[in-house]
């Protein structure tokens, strides 16, 4: 981890995603936070400590989707398929698919495994499966501000962890869609899917993969920004979302499920559809729901 001794700075963004702004000064206290987002090792030693079962790995209760077969309700997660050829990007059904069996222990499903992926981020991680971790740690998750904070590295108001420029020099500073977004990766060997954690430069606060690679949960429930209706000189100290009752989405068909923040953007973001991989970028997240771009990272109090 990495002890960031807190301050004032400039949260959100007025000039990219509506959920964004405003941007508005606020401050938060002393803490620290892990280095890099947790990896596929470090989440197995908690599972065998702890005999600990994810969400993704529980099957699906009858109450909760009534009208649903029993004989679908079979536990699993989403992945990313990608497309046969360039579709329309406003229909997510095309290149996300309900797979039954798919957890952080088979990050595709069925027939895939964790070889050769021990320093990935781990994924298919629900929020109550990195709580649970965060405490088996004697740490927490961070806050929406705190995570932003140490996002920034300092650079207060800048577009990206590292400045202003998406590609300083011609550099790729870290970990996004390169190809034609949803059907085509132009990565070496035309590889889909997370890095190896630490494979892009730290920020100036010493943190790895701020932006891209995966979202990453945060303690706080989705709403607007704190702070926006007011001024924006005049942001909170230690702010925090809104409530578990505000954050469910209205127009949700179904049992409603409380949101949370993530952040951070992930190797989905591509420049024609999502330029998330930004401290500023931030959305709302059903906490029983664990997808093949989303991980995180632990935080812990500084006395």
């Amino acid at each position: 981890m990495t002890a960031l001794t807190g301050g004032r700075f400039r949260m959100g963004s007025d000039r990219h995603y509506p959920e964004e702004a405003p941007a508005r000064e606020v401050s938060v206290g002393a803490f620290a936070i892990d280095r890099f987002q947790v990896t596929n090792t470090q989440y197995a030693e908690f599972v065998a400590a702890a005999d600990y079962v994810t969400v993704a790995e529980r099957p699906l209760r009858t109450a909760d989707h009534p009208g649903v077969p029993a004989a679908r309700l079979a536990a699993g997660s989403l992945v990313f398929r990608p497309t046969h050829g360039p579709v329309d990007l406003r229909d997510l059904s095309q290149w996300w698919a309900w797979t039954p069996g798919a957890s952080w222990r088979r990050p595709e499903g069925p027939g895939s495994g964790l070889r050769g992926r021990k320093q990935l981020p781990v994924v298919h991680i629900a929020y109550e499966d990195a709580e649970a971790y965060a405490a088996w740690r004697g740490q927490r998750l961070p806050t929406e501000a705190e995570w932003e904070y140490a996002a920034r590295g300092g650079l207060d108001g800048a577009d990206y962890t590292w400045g202003d420029e998406p590609l300083p020099e011609g550099r790729r500073l870290a970990h996004w869609w390169q190809g034609d977004f949803p059907w085509r990766s132009t990565r070496p060997g035309g590889v889909y899917g997370p890095a190896q954690v630490g494979s892009y430069p730290a920020n100036a606060h010493g943190v790895h993969d701020m932006a891209g690679n995966v979202w990453e949960w945060t303690a706080d429930w989705y709403a607007a920004p704190e702070g926006a209706t007011a001024p924006s000189c005049c942001g909170p100290s230690e702010p925090r979302g809104g409530t578990e009752q505000a954050s469910v989405d209205p127009s949700q068909p179904g049992r409603p499920v409380p949101r949370k923040v993530v952040k951070g953007g992930s190797w989905l973001c591509a420049d024609e559809y999502c330029r998330r991989y930004r401290p500023a970028a931030r959305r709302p997240q059903p906490v029983d729901t664990g997808m093949s771009h989303i991980g995180f990272r632990c935080a812990a109090d500084l006395t």
